[in-house]
């Protein structure tokens, strides 16, 4: 990796991370109850801009190097499967099963269903 790409990428990472904190944030203040609206929308639209990575490499050779900058950096950053996971435990362990539950299926197919829709984006 090129030393112009490292900095790409550490860049990337600075630039994701607060983002996943300020949309969180603005989500979670807008809403009620204990579901963890705020990771859900910070991993389903990370999981479209991936999807949408994926498919600007297949179908329109998309470079490494932006695709590393991008995709592990920013997406890196920005969603956050330990957040995901914590939360719904955590929803769990304080009886809001019904709420982990939905969390985690509601994470699952709409985050793939997001991906594969970021992917026939780029197809088009």
């Amino acid at each position: 990796m090129s030393p112009w790409a490292w900095a790409g990428f550490v860049v990337a990472g600075a630039v994701g991370a607060p983002a996943r904190y300020l949309l969180d944030d603005a989500i979670s203040s807008r809403t009620q109850g204990v579901f963890p609206w705020g990771t859900l929308a910070i991993n389903v639209s990370g999981s479209f801009l991936l999807g949408l990575l994926t498919g600007l490499a297949l179908f329109h050779g998309l470079p490494a190097t932006p695709r590393l900058i991008l995709g592990t950096g920013f997406c890196g950053a920005y969603t956050t499967f330990s957040t995901f996971t914590y939360e719904t435990v955590r929803l769990a362990e304080e009886g809001a099963v019904n709420e982990a539950l939905r969390n985690a299926l509601a994470s699952l197919v709409l985050g793939a269903a997001a991906a594969a829709a970021g992917l026939a984006a780029a197809a088009l």
